[in-house]
């Protein structure tokens, strides 16, 4: 293979790992590049390959009945490293696929350095990729080195890149109450592609406000480090900051009733109310506009559901407000995960701006085999997006509406995997069924294993 067909991978976290053995175990030729060991992060404490930095789970490992389960198997099939690991290395937790941190980081470390295909390199890239550098993975991740991110930056543009998360929640439609919820724009105004109906609306009394801002004033509050602390800007204050900076500020923010009419008691105006906006194509994922929020966890269920309509919501994200660098991936990448400005550049991993672990090691996966398809001269199709790995790739390169967020910035956020971000599942009567009969759901998982290319 000669050098302009090598594949130079940029970061040695799951995605870069995941990338670099998919590839090497595709018959391709790769370099790593890892400025750990040379230049340290704020986060990492070694200089192992696929450090966990913050929880040791991988969450659920039900593929029948959850999203990232689901990814679990799909990517068990596609001869994961990162899974390969985490299985030999898992610990007691219930459903869950929890792992021994240091034994899990070791087994892909060995893994990786042992490949004959593969070559480490401790530095860091401080700047864009050479231009003789002809097949590029950028799996920099979350904490990607000040210069690396400014090239990124001058190379997308400047509303390509951010530095944080101001993250709402985001809401299954399905488990929404519209027998409460009207759709409507405020005054009606149908923006690009809108209708005027383009929002949905939960409308709140007087006493309802009250007792949901006192929630959100003695709500817990995730506590962070130095490093990950970012600035509040007044475009995107945490919901619990503007409530304590005075009981109608978020009536008169994100909140505000103005130019809403609630059709089941039209004469009536409600004391505030709060907005969802489509967050996908498919239309089964809904935004809470400006609800940013630094709360626990374990909290914000409970206080969400005390709006009228989402008693009984389910979320495919909760909020948060953190430090994070990622791209508008959108916006910048096309469906085959390569950078528009230069296609020599694919983008893997937590900068892709997808959540979690796992998702993180998938983009990786996706890539290594795109990567070394195209080393040898092949093409190669993502995985559809019926599959977990599909659905994942379409929601950042395509998935996602862009628009404007109550801030006034970009609307995509990191995302975890869920079913929310699959195409909906047909229900059917059994052949030969009496009418009325009970209806049957087909297996989340079925039809969803990756194509046969993508497996071993």
């Amino acid at each position: 293979m000669s050098t302009s067909e090598l594949i130079h991978i940029i970061g040695g976290g799951l995605a870069g790992s995941e990338a670099a053995w998919q590839a090497a175990e595709a018959g391709a030729t790769v370099i790593v590049h890892e400025m750990r060991g040379v230049k340290e992060t704020d986060a990492h404490s070694t200089d192992s390959f696929a450090e966990l930095v913050c929880s040791n789970s991988f969450r659920s490992d039900d593929h029948e009945q959850n999203a990232v389960g689901l990814l679990h198997e799909e990517m068990r099939r596609c001869n994961s490293l990162i899974m390969r690991a985490a299985d030999l290395h898992k610990l007691p937790a219930g459903g869950a696929l929890a792992v021994d941190r240091h034994g899990f980081s070791a087994e892909v470390t060995r893994a990786i350095h042992n490949h004959s295909n593969i070559t480490v390199i401790r530095e860091e890239i401080a700047g864009w990729p050479p231009a003789d550098w002809r097949n590029v993975i950028i799996a920099s991740g979350p904490l990607t080195s000040p210069a690396l991110a400014e090239a990124i930056l001058a190379t997308t543009g400047e509303d390509a890149l951010a530095f944080f998360d101001a993250i709402a929640p985001i809401v299954h439609k399905d488990s929404i109450n519209m027998d409460i919820v009207w759709a409507q724009s405020r005054y009606d105004k149908a923006g690009p592609g809108g209708t005027g109906a383009d929002y949905l609306n939960c409308p709140m009394d007087k006493d309802q406000y009250m007792a949901f801002v006192e929630a959100l004033k003695t709500a817990p509050l995730h506590e962070f480090k130095d490093w990950e602390k970012v600035p509040y800007f007044d475009g995107c204050l945490p919901i619990e900051v503007m409530a304590e900076r005075g009981v109608e500020t978020l009536r008169h923010g994100p909140m505000k009733p103005v130019g809403l009419t609630n059709p089941r008691n039209p004469t009536v105006k409600p004391y505030a109310i709060v907005q969802l906006r489509q967050d996908n194509a498919l239309g089964t994922l809904w935004n809470m506009v400006g609800f940013q929020t630094k709360m626990r966890y374990g909290i914000q269920a409970e206080i969400f559901r005390m709006i009228p309509g989402l008693e009984e919501a389910q979320f495919a994200r909760l909020g948060g407000l953190h430090r994070n660098t990622f791209i508008n991936s959108p916006k910048v990448l096309r469906a085959d995960l390569k950078l528009i400005n230069d296609p020599r550049i694919r983008f893997a991993g937590q900068v892709t701006g997808v959540e979690g672990y796992v998702e993180s090691a998938a983009v990786g996966l996706i890539t290594g085999r795109l990567a070394a398809a195209e080393a040898r001269g092949e093409t190669m199709a993502t995985p559809p997006r019926t599959t977990a790995l599909g659905a994942l790739v379409d929601h950042i390169t395509g998935g996602h509406i862009e628009s404007e967020s109550y801030s006034g910035a970009r609307s995509f956020q990191p995302m975890n995997v869920n079913f929310g971000l699959f195409p909906e599942v047909t229900v059917t009567r059994p052949e030969g069924a009496p009418a009325g009969a009970a209806m049957t759901r087909p297996s989340p998982s079925a039809g969803r294993s990756p194509p046969a290319h993508w497996r071993t």
